[in-house]
């Protein structure tokens, strides 16, 4: 908060209300148990301070804000503590005093940009004062930010002293970009990696500071300003500090958050993606009004929608994301994006997803921002005019769940006397007219047939049974859908029992899959078409499942006569079919 300081000028008393200090500074870690969303790092580092085992020169890399220059604080206080070297600095002594975040700084710990100082001749006076001791600490430590900025020249003149340096100095180099850091300076170093700090644990540290400082702030508010902060937590800090400065006595709410950080509202986002799943242009054009009249920008806008996209592509094959951390957002928010991924196919997600990220490169420099959002929307609405592959999925999903509709309503009855339509083989679900098993021609429909009736699965329909006829089975699952034939074109009947068949594939994805898209019930209605007999189907895993098509590769025994065929091998084909089928020979045709 503020202090007031009293400024009396010419018998007047004036109150001014000082700067505060940026949050990221005011909550900057002092111990390595403090640094957020690097236990990976923090961990290391403390056992090797308990163990006495410091090396002479560190490398911190990752990205910004993540807690490079921090840790590199905290260790040249641990190391300089007057009880040390310790991972539990003092606090009380000189050198804690003196590095602590408020602190003066310590003239032993000497921090250089290297922006500014990395040329040949800044390291050539950095080695010449380093032979000389600390004034009045146990380390003389170089904390070097930014290193990948020191020249070639400047690290080879570096490279002697890093490798075998004075017994009083050591090195800790900070870079967002390792890489470019030469390979002989890497290798004198010990290296360790920050990494981007989930959302999760950015929020949860955002409302302990909030609680420091007395602030309400709403979840879904500070959920928003962690995402804004992309993971880095001096930037997270850094917009919580403006959303504080400018909430109303609500404190930090949602709607603030949005308008200040200029996000996208996600009540935006909810109509974008409705208005794709029913594929309505007109309110997809709408919308897009509704963005640029409020003065959004388009490519934030644009990364928007491409994030929700990820997390319905998420929660579509993973529906307890939230719960294990996948997706962080308000209970209310999850169960409206989990019914929005439902209602979408993923080939349908996957090409927008593509189609909006594709927009999202095409927007950096766009004359007319509009006009590319325009075309977005009118290229995410109409797969007919894609003729890519992505098109195509997108174009065969859309007539999958119009046939499913179809599939669910029931028939008007048929006039009068009307003439019969060929017969149906599913009561359940109306057959393809071309669907039939392989080798047979489908009869010729009678005046006032009836359908065949569907049995249940009886005790006499065993496993065995559904084997014999599964090839015919994927044969008619075909003229469904081609999409859910090659979701069981390697599966393989397994057991059946109280009228479940149990239907193994070799994925996990595929059973999510099967469910997801409706593919269960298409094969339980070419299992009525075939067979006559309707079960339950229920997808399972079987990791060494043997298909159709791995059993055409010889994992089943040939079919061989049986015993009871006693006349195989003294008939003809002719005999055979005379003898059998009743066939009478008419010769052959001479031409």
């Amino acid at each position: 908060m503020p202090a007031e300081v009293q400024i009396t000028h010419v018998g007047a008393s004036i109150r001014v209300a000082a700067v505060s200090t940026a949050l990221y500074r005011t909550y900057r870690p002092s111990r390595l148990d403090d640094v957020v969303g690097q236990d990976h790092i923090a961990g290391p580092l403390r056992r090797a301070l308990e163990n006495d085992r410091i090396h002479h020169a560190y490398l911190f890399s990752g990205p910004r804000g993540c807690g490079k220059t921090s840790t590199a604080r905290i260790l040249a206080r641990s190391l300089n503590c007057e009880s040390g070297p310790t991972p539990d600095p003092c606090g009380t002594c000189r050198s804690c005093v003196e590095l602590a975040a408020e602190g003066p700084g310590s003239i032993d710990v000497i921090e250089l940009d290297a922006a500014s100082h990395g040329s040949v001749e800044d390291t050539r006076l950095l080695r010449e004062r380093a032979v000389f001791a600390p004034v009045s600490s146990r380390y003389k430590i170089y904390i070097i930010d930014e290193a990948h900025m020191i020249s070639t020249q400047g690290f080879n003149a570096l490279l002697k002293l890093v490798e075998e340096p004075p017994e009083h100095v050591r090195f800790i180099f900070a870079t967002t970009e390792a890489e470019k850091v030469i390979p002989t300076i890497r290798s004198r170093t010990h290296n360790y990696s920050f990494r981007l700090v989930p959302a999760k644990v950015l929020q949860e540290h955002l409302a302990w500071i909030c609680a420091q400082e007395g602030i309400d702030a709403e979840p879904a508010a500070l959920a928003l300003v962690a995402r804004a902060g992309g993971g880095s937590v001096r930037d997270s800090l850094s917009l919580l500090g403006q959303v504080i400065a400018g909430a109303g006595p609500a404190g930090v709410t949602y709607a603030d958050a949005v308008v200040q950080l200029g996000m996208t509202d996600s009540a935006l986002l909810d109509d974008v993606v409705d208005a794709l799943a029913a594929h309505d242009g007109a309110q997809l054009l709408r919308v897009i009004d509704r963005v640029i009249d409020a003065g959004h920008d388009p490519r934030r806008f644009t990364g928007d929608l491409l994030e929700r996209l990820r997390d319905l592509i998420v929660l579509q094959n993973i529906p307890e994301a939230a719960e294990s951390g996948l997706i962080d957002a308000a209970e209310d928010q999850i169960a409206r994006e989990a019914a929005q991924a439902q209602a979408m196919s993923a080939a349908g997600l996957s090409r927008a997803a593509d189609i909006v990220s594709t927009t999202l490169g095409t927007l950096k420099g766009a004359s007319s921002p509009r006009l590319q959002l325009e075309l977005m929307a009118a290229r995410l609405v109409i797969p007919a005019a894609d003729e890519s592959p992505s098109g195509l999925r997108a174009r065969i999903d859309q007539l999958e769940k119009a046939m499913t509709a179809g599939v669910v309503a029931t028939p008007a009855p048929a006039p009068a006397r009307a003439p019969t339509p060929p017969p149906k083989l599913s009561d359940v679900a109306p057959s393809t007219s071309t669907t039939k098993a392989p080798g047979k021609k489908a009869p010729a429909p009678e005046p006032e047939q009836e359908a065949p009736a569907v049995k249940a699965a009886s005790k006499e329909m065993s496993v065995a049974d559904f084997v014999t006829m599964w090839p015919a089975i994927l044969d008619a699952l075909k003229g469904y859908s081609r999409v859910a034939w090659m979701a069981f074109a390697d599966s393989r009947p397994v057991s059946v029992s109280n009228g479940v068949l149990a239907v193994g594939v070799d994925n996990p994805g595929k059973i999510n899959n099967a469910r997801a898209s409706g593919h269960d019930e298409r094969l339980r209605h070419s299992i009525i078409d075939v067979m006559r007999a309707d079960v339950t189907v229920d997808v399972v895993l079987v990791p060494d499942v043997v298909g159709v098509r791995g059993a055409a590769g010889g994992d089943e025994e040939p079919d061989v006569p049986s015993r009871d065929d006693a006349t195989v091998d003294e008939a003809t084909g002719v005999d055979l079919a005379m003898q059998e089928l009743g066939a009478t020979a008419i010769g052959e045709i001479e031409h």
